[in-house]
């Protein structure tokens, strides 16, 4: 599902912990920007994931091969590619990976939140739509899977 049209992305940091699942990133896309190819920058958010400049430094400014992370465009290199981007996910969930709901648990509704909200934010209400749009897509998968 996460394929990149350019080179192998490179993560900064711990390559092995994946926190999110695939389904859970797929999800998040849908709920967070329709997950239509070919987005680009709209103000602050760039690509599939709508993910800022401080969100991609959080997670540990993971790049496309050939940009160091300091370089001037491995931010909007990495967040429209839809490998690194989901990469920038997956570290900003193994920094701010928390039980946002109060269930006991960190799974993919806390990382839904915390996609939203940010790290330092993700109890309390999220977006009717977004919410109603990712539940959609887990039961599609559920149904789709069970």
């Amino acid at each position: 599902m996460w394929t990149s049209t350019n080179e192998t992305a490179e993560l900064v940091g711990d390559k092995s912990a994946q926190p999110v699942t695939e389904v859970c990133l797929g999800c998040i896309c849908q709920a967070i920007s329709g997950c239509k190819a070919g987005l680009t920058c709209e103000g602050d958010t760039c690509g599939l994931f709508r993910i800022t400049w401080a969100y991609w430094s959080d997670a540990g400014k993971p790049t496309l091969q050939g940009y160091g992370p300091d370089h001037p465009d491995a931010y909007r290199t990495c967040v429209v590619d839809p490998y690194c981007a989901a990469q920038t996910v997956q570290g900003y969930m193994r920094r701010f990976g928390q039980d946002c709901n109060g269930d006991g648990q960190v799974n993919c509704y806390d990382h839904m939140a915390i996609h939203k909200k940010g790290g330092y934010g993700c109890a309390g209400d999220l977006p009717f739509d977004y919410v109603n749009v990712f539940n959609q897509c887990i039961a599609a998968v559920a149904a789709h899977q069970g």
